[in-house]
Parts: structure tokens; sequence; C-alpha cells
């Protein structure tokens, strides 16, 4: 495995371009994240060179798809693995059939057909419109996200800033939410139905490139390669 060492944004583009999934940390073992391949002294700074800032860049400019994909870890996904790890991580059923079969739970049933109905909603928006707002339903909150993430139905599309009436910045920014199928449309991912067996080749063809056993033996597990 390629021991990557960056400091730019254009740097970490093309890391991902070429391993295709990269967690923001270490998950995998022997295998790069956003956090071991970049100095700790960028992060949280604010600065362009700061990698907590480039997280929300990359789903924006439609060099990755990002979300607690995995594991409930934050990871990016590239354009071209992206229809790969979407087949064998997530459902060729609906939401909504998912929801009536039972295997959705009620909650992340209704962030989703809130956030289908305003692509791009900001976290404290969607809380309040799914009536979730009140502190003891934040748990709930969280994990329908989380369930929605793992089951590759929902991706973090950016971040918004936080505002007051005078439109100044006012607090922490936001994370905003738009369902996989309509971030995919927009960047131009391949959208063909692949089938499980393919998805599993492709996948244990471009990692045995480029990974050790001890990485590989991890990605089949996730991946049941």
């Amino acid at each position: 495995m390629v021991d990557y060492k960056i400091s730019t944004y254009e740097e970490a583009v093309q890391v991902i371009k070429e391993v295709g999934l990269l967690p923001l940390s270490p998950l995998i073992p022997h295998y790069p994240s956003l956090d071991s391949i970049t100095s700790k002294e960028q992060w949280y700074s604010g600065s362009d060179d700061d990698p907590w800032m480039w997280r929300a860049r990359f789903p924006v400019d439609g060099v990755a798809a990002y979300g607690k994909f995995i594991k409930k870890k934050s990871i990016l996904i590239s354009c071209e693995l992206l229809p790969f790890v979407r087949a064998i991580l997530g459902s060729k059923d609906t939401v909504a059939k998912r929801f009536n079969d039972g295997l959705v739970s009620r909650e992340a049933m209704e962030l989703f057909r809130l956030i289908s109905e305003e692509e791009g909603i900001d976290t404290r928006v969607l809380r309040t419109k799914a009536g979730m707002k009140d502190k003891e339903k934040k748990k709930q909150f969280d994990n329908a996200l989380l369930e929605l993430q793992g089951s590759m139905d929902i991706v973090v599309s950016g971040t918004k800033e936080k505002t007051n009436v005078s439109g100044e910045k006012n607090g922490w920014s936001s994370t905003s939410f738009e369902t996989l199928t309509y971030w995919s449309e927009n960047n131009h991912v391949e959208q063909r139905k692949i089938e499980m067996d393919e998805a599993k080749q492709e996948l244990k063809n471009h990692f045995a490139k480029i990974c050790g056993p001890e990485s590989m033996k991890t990605l089949e597990k996730i991946f049941k390669l």
C-alpha cells in the first residue's frame, strides 16, 4: 500500500481517486485514512488546508459520496467505486417497501421522506420538521440518520452555516443531507442496476491492486467478498 502524505485539498482528491474508498479516521489495518495521511496541525485550523473543512467540499465538488456508510464511521467513496459499493451495502428495495416489511424504523422513514422532499436539507431544519427537536428525541434522530446512511439511502451533501437575522455567521455549521440517488444523478454517477456478483468482483479486483493482505482481509469482511 502506498504511504500517502498530503497537505492540500487537490492532493486529497487524487488519493480518493486512486484508493476509491477513504475513511476519515483509521478503520482498516495498513490502509490510509484522511486523518493518517495529513498532519495533525492542519486539522481544525479553519484554513484552506484544514481536512475537516475538506470533508464537506468533497461531496459539493462531486469528488466523493460522503457519509457514515460503514460501521457508523465517516467514509468517502469515489464516484467510480460508488455504484459497486452501493450494490453490496445498499438495497434493491425502496425505503418505503422496506418500511412496510418492517426493515426500516418509523423515524428513518420519516426523515427519508423529508430529505426526499427538500434535497440538501439542513440538519437543524430536518430535526424541527420531523418533530424531533426535543432533547430526549436527539438519540432517535441520530440513530435514524445513521440507519439511512448505513443502508446508503442518504449522503452528507455539505454543510450550511448558521446565521442570525442579519445574515451574519452565528454558531457552528450544520450538516446537510440528500438522497444518494439525487446526489448520484447530479454528479453523473452510473445508475445502472449492478448484480451483487459483479459488484463484489469489481471491488475485489480494485482493492487487490492496492492493498496488502491485512487490509484485504478486513475489506473482504466488510463487503463479504
